[in-house]
């Protein structure tokens, strides 16, 4: 029963991050895009806890650590860009 929800909960979050690849892709700004990968990297970190406790592999959680702390600092990357991009564009 236990890996029957499990299954389903990858499907479920799979099903959402294709749900916003049209946001990734098309925007229709930059920050809509930002915020859409953002989340779609939490649902990539939450579906490898998931899949840790389905395989019973404890090294999946650790992965799923640092794919979290990459997603983060990807994530202050490319807001740095975006502000850095905004102020020259005031000038």
């Amino acid at each position: 029963m236990e890996d029957k929800l499990l299954t389903g909960a990858l499907v479920f979050l799979a099903l959402l991050m294709l749900a916003l690849m049209p946001r990734v892709l098309k925007g229709p700004r930059f920050t809509d895009r930002i915020v859409a990968v953002n989340a779609i990297n939490t649902m990539i970190t939450a579906s490898i806890c998931i899949l840790s406790r389905r395989l019973r592999a404890a090294y999946l959680l650790d992965m799923a650590l640092l794919y979290a702390l990459l997603g983060f600092t990807a994530n202050v990357l490319l807001t740095r860009l975006l502000a850095a991009d905004r102020k020259e564009k005031k000038k």
